[in-house]
């Protein structure tokens, strides 16, 4: 197992975990939105359906996971299960996760804080999935027939 990571792995889970903590402080600087309840009971639903749809990523990574970008030596390439429906489900559930929660809170900064999420993730799957090529020659027709987010 290689110790040294590039730095570029470290910057993005630094950002990742300082957006998580920002997002779950009890700020408002930004008002709520007035949302009908049926439309907070559906945030809560889809932050329930992105919560399962990330356990069954990690259950199927099983001794595959790292926080950071570049794979482990050891890994191994996963198509199958959730990985047919997203490239990258652990994003996906967590982006899913946070406009849910978001929605259910009616929080207008919870909401912004996801779509930096988003942005990070885009960027973070982008560089990931450099490194996933030049280990898996079978990454680019997996890209090609799998959304990187659902």
């Amino acid at each position: 197992m290689s110790l040294k990571k590039p730095t570029k792995d470290y910057v993005f889970v630094i950002v990742q975990l300082l957006l998580f903590a920002v997002y779950f402080l009890p700020v408002h600087l930004l008002s709520t939105i007035a949302l009908p309840v049926w439309l907070n009971y559906a945030g809560l639903i889809m932050l329930i359906l992105a919560v399962v749809f990330g356990i069954m990523a990690f259950v199927q990574l099983n001794t595959n996971i790292s926080p950071y970008p570049t794979p482990l030596e050891s890994g191994k390439l996963v198509t199958n299960g959730v990985f047919r429906v997203a490239r990258h489900p652990i994003y996906t559930s967590l982006i899913f996760s946070g406009f849910g929660y978001a929605i259910y809170q009616e929080s207008i900064f919870k909401l912004f804080i996801t779509l930096l999420l988003v942005i990070l993730f885009y960027f973070k799957s982008k560089y990931e999935e450099s490194l996933l090529t030049q280990k898996y020659p079978d990454y680019p027709e997996y890209k090609k027939r799998t959304r990187r987010f659902i």
